[in-house]
C-alpha cells in the first residue's frame, strides 16, 4: 500500500469470533453435584510485531482489531508520528500465534531503533524489556487544556455506557475496555482486550485512523489508572482519563505534570478527581 491509499489495512478480521472460544468445564457448587457445562473464555495469544522486517515486540493480546493495535502501539511507543507513517500491515497466523508485518516510513526507522526492545510480555506489563529508567517515561509536551470544562454528568454518562458496550466482557467476563467519549460523555467507540494497555492502544489506533479530533473528549477505561495508561492518553493529546478502578501514585504525578484530568474510582454514584480538577465545572464536587 502507498501512503496515498489511506488506512485500507488487511491485518485482521474485526469480528469478535477470534476473541473467545468455548471450553467444556466441570462446575462444582458448595452444595450439590458436579455439573458438566460449557464456558466462554477470552482468547489470549502471542502477537509479534515486526517493522520493515525487524522483529520488535511480542505482546499477549486478544486477536481482534489487530490493525488498530498495530497503529496504536506504534504511535504510543513513539515509533510513528501519525497513522500516515504506516504504509501497510499484513498478518500471518499459525498455531503459535500472530505476526503483524508493519511497513513504516523510512523516516521512522531511527525512532524504531531507539525504542527497540524485545517485549515477551506478561498480559498486564507494558514495560517488560526496557533496559534503563530513562526509557520508562517518554518526553511528552503537556496536553492542551480542554476547550471547555467537563461536567460531572458527562463523566457519569461515559461510565454508565462503558460496560454495556463491552460485548467480549459480557461473554467472557475477562476483558478490559477502553472507550472514547465526546464532551457530553457519549461513547463513540470501544475496544476490548485481555490486557488493559492493549485495549487502550486499540482504541488509540482506531482514533488515529479516523483522524478523530481528540482535544475535547475523554477516554474511559474499565481498569485501574496506571502510569502507562496516563502516558498513552497524553500521547494522543486527550485532556482527560476516566478510570473505573484506582489510580497509582506515578499515574497521578505524570497526569499532574502533563496537564491531564485524571478521574478514578468511577462508580455509578461517585468519582474522584486526582489531578487538574479545574477541568471540571465549578459546581462539580471533586470527591463526589
Amino acid at each position: 500500500m502507498t501512503p496515498s491509499t489511506a488506512f485500507s489495512f488487511t491485518a485482521a478480521d474485526t469480528s469478535l469470533e477470534a476473541g473467545h472460544r468455548t471450553k467444556a468445564i466441570w462446575r462444582q457448587k458448595r452444595q450439590g453435584a458436579v455439573l458438566a457445562e460449557s464456558d466462554e473464555l477470552a482468547t489470549e495469544t502471542p502477537i509479534a510485531l515486526q517493522y520493515n522486517g525487524i522483529s520488535h515486540a511480542v505482546l499477549l493480546a486478544t486477536p481482534t482489531f489487530l490493525e488498530d493495535l498495530a497503529v496504536g502501539f506504534s504511535f504510543t511507543e513513539g515509533i510513528i508520528r501519525s497513522a500516515q507513517d504506516i504504509y501497510d500491515i499484513e498478518m500471518e497466523h499459525d498455531e503459535r500465534g500472530y505476526v503483524l508485518n508493519i511497513e513504516i516510513a523510512s523516516a521512522c526507522v531511527n525512532q524504531l531503533k531507539q525504542r527497540r526492545r524485545q517485549l515477551a510480555g506478561r498480559t498486564g506489563c507494558g514495560l517488560c524489556g526496557l533496559e534503563s529508567l530513562s526509557e520508562v517515561r517518554r518526553d511528552l509536551s503537556p496536553v492542551l487544556a480542554p476547550a471547555q470544562p467537563y461536567s460531572s454528568a458527562a463523566i457519569f454518562h461515559a461510565l454508565d455506557q462503558l460496560r454495556d458496550q463491552q460485548p467480549l466482557h459480557q461473554i467472557t467476563g475477562a476483558t478490559h475496555g477502553a472507550g472514547w467519549a465526546d464532551h457530553t460523555g457519549a461513547i463513540q467507540v470501544v475496544r476490548e482486550d485481555v490486557g488493559r494497555h492493549n485495549a487502550l492502544d486499540k482504541l488509540i489506533g482506531h482514533l488515529l485512523q479516523q483522524q478523530t479530533q481528540t482535544h475535547s473528549g475523554l477516554i474511559v477505561v474499565s481498569s485501574r489508572a496506571s502510569f502507562e495508561m496516563v502516558q498513552k492518553t497524553a500521547t494522543l493529546g486527550v485532556p482527560a482519563l476516566v478510570a473505573v478502578s484506582a489510580p497509582t501514585t506515578y499515574a497521578i504525578q505524570v497526569a499532574d505534570e502533563l496537564g491531564l484530568l485524571l478521574v478514578a474510582f468511577g462508580r455509578e454514584k461517585q468519582f474522584s478527581a486526582y489531578s487538574h480538577p479545574e477541568f471540571l465545572h465549578e459546581n462539580t464536587d471533586h470527591a463526589c
